[in-house]
C-alpha cells in the first residue's frame, strides 16, 4: 500500500477513534444515551501524518521494548498536538479543541491534555500494529 493511501487510512481511523473517545468521555459525564462523539476536520491532516512519522521512527525503534517504544510515540503525538494547536491558534485565533481543554488540571497551554496520555498509549499501540500490517 502506498504512502498516500496509508495517510488517508490513518486520517480516517484517527478521526473515528477520536469520535468514539469523545462519545465515551461525554457519556461518563452526562449519562446521555445519545453517545454523541465529535472531532474536527482540522484533525484529518494531523492524523494523516502518523504513517509518515512511523515510517521514519519504527525502523530506528524496532529493537526497543514495546512499552518504551510506544511511550516515545506518545510523546511525539503530544508534541504534534501542541504544535498543530499552536498553528491553528495562530491561523484561527484558537485551536478547535482549546475551549474544552482550557482550565483543565493536566492541560498544557490549553492545547494538550497530559491526563489523556494513557488513551494515546493505546491509540499508538493500535497505530503501530496497523502500520505493520499495511
Amino acid at each position: 500500500m502506498g504512502l498516500p493511501l496509508k495517510m488517508l487510512l490513518f486520517a480516517c481511523m484517527g478521526t473515528a477513534m477520536e469520535v468514539v473517545f469523545t462519545a465515551l468521555s461525554d457519556f461518563r459525564k452526562t449519562r446521555s444515551s445519545r453517545m454523541m462523539g465529535y472531532s474536527y476536520l482540522w484533525m484529518l491532516p494531523v492524523y494523516s501524518l502518523i504513517p509518515v512519522f512511523l515510517s521514519a521512527l519504527h525502523p530506528r525503534l524496532e529493537g526497543v521494548i514495546l512499552p518504551l517504544r510506544i511511550s516515545v510515540y506518545v510523546l511525539i503525538v503530544l508534541a504534534m498536538e501542541l504544535l498543530s494547536g499552536l498553528a491553528l491558534r495562530k491561523l484561527l485565533g484558537e485551536a478547535p479543541w482549546e475551549p474544552s481543554y482550557r482550565g483543565k488540571r493536566w492541560a498544557v497551554a490549553g492545547l494538550v491534555r497530559l491526563d489523556y496520555a494513557p488513551a494515546w498509549f493505546l491509540a499508538c499501540l493500535l497505530f503501530e500494529r496497523l502500520y505493520l500490517v499495511l
